[in-house]
């Protein structure tokens, strides 16, 4: 977290060095392009996963306290994210965290049996007393029209660095309808690849219009980590 100021309020994106997702700037080479991006080669709790394997757990139930309001989309270069106003948590076995924003990711970054999706928003929260970020993942795929992402998609910022403000965002509303979920223990999933995220994947998809999804790919047709190796890290899910 240190190593990037940034980090602790995107969350997502070491933004010092150049990096990209191909080429010689690419997930390959991130651990090469700073030194503070070591873990990106040298961890061992690295992100995304494909989810298999997992083992049933009493785990606990994931609490949603978000509330709609204003927010500022933001095409930050590598995605399109949404900051979004102090006064959202997320409660997970007696830990609270703030969320700070959500952003997009195609295609999914984590994969399920060896399967991915088209999309994955990420919800990326952060707990006040440790510094530790809670990030909760929701798969997106092609089905019934989301209001709330087609809004999104219909102002998404073509240029970096271009910025658009919305009115009313409701980010309950891109939940699926249950929240059963895996969970491990990782990290981020761009430079500097921080190891300090409480990983909770939702096992249920969301719906979304196929062509807001083509909106988003347009911009960025590949943004998404290759899947990494887990280290002998247990992947818990809901019974």
């Amino acid at each position: 977290m240190g190593a990037c100021a940034i980090c602790a309020r995107a969350g997502i994106a070491n933004e010092g060095v150049h990096w990209s997702y191909g080429g010689k700037n690419g997930p390959e080479h991130w651990g090469a392009l700073d030194g503070a991006n070591a873990a990106c080669s040298a961890g061992a709790q690295q992100s995304p996963l494909n989810l298999t394997g997992a083992i049933k757990a009493d785990i606990p139930q994931i609490g949603i306290d978000w509330k709609a309001g204003g927010g500022t989309v933001v095409n930050n270069g590598h995605t399109i994210q949404i900051d979004v106003p102090e006064g959202s948590t997320l409660a997970r076995g007696g830990k609270t965290y703030d969320l700070l924003q959500f952003h997009f990711h195609a295609p999914s970054e984590h994969l399920v049996e060896g399967k991915t999706f088209p999309m994955e928003v990420h919800f990326v929260h952060k707990n006040r007393e440790s510094g530790a970020l809670g990030v909760l993942g929701v798969f997106m795929t092609p089905g019934a029209k989301n209001e709330t992402f087609a809004g999104l998609a219909a102002v998404f910022p073509t240029q970096t660095g271009g910025k658009a403000l919305v009115g009313d965002v409701d980010p309950n509303s891109l939940l699926p309808a249950s929240l059963g979920y895996w969970s491990y223990e990782g990290s981020l999933t761009t430079p500097p690849c921080s190891e300090i995220v409480d990983w909770m994947v939702a096992r249920e998809p969301l719906q979304v219009d196929a062509s807001d999804i083509e909106k988003f790919t347009a911009l960025y047709p590949m943004n998404a980590r290759p899947a990494l190796a887990p280290n002998r890290r247990f992947i818990l899910t809901t019974s």
